[in-house]
């Protein structure tokens, strides 16, 4: 897991070919607008985010973010134990995202 700044965030996924974007955030939360092409999986599901991260494909990269980079941060380590090799956490998360939004 690497913690990436929005410049750094947003630099690499433009250069990957290989990136997924994943929003953590609770479906209250993604009212406020969404990173254009992410899917959305809310950590506190527990079990069933688990179960669910557990179907996405491992050979992937993944861009992770929440609200303000805490659960995002969760969200990668609880991929690095279940064997997902590059994940990236967007420092600050959703309230400091400058970037486009749908």
């Amino acid at each position: 897991m690497a913690d990436l700044s929005q410049q750094d965030w947003e630099e690499q996924l433009e250069k990957d070919s290989n990136a997924v974007i994943l929003d953590v955030r609770t479906e209250e939360e993604i009212e406020d607008g969404i990173i254009p092409n992410a899917i959305n999986i809310n950590i506190y599901k527990g079990p069933e985010f688990v179960a669910e991260i557990e179907k996405l494909d491992k050979t992937k990269n993944y861009y992770v973010y929440c609200r303000s980079g805490a659960r995002s941060g969760q969200a990668c380590a609880i991929m690095n134990n279940l064997g997902f090799d590059k994940t990236f956490n967007l420092q600050g998360g959703f309230m400091n995202w400058e970037g486009e939004t749908a």
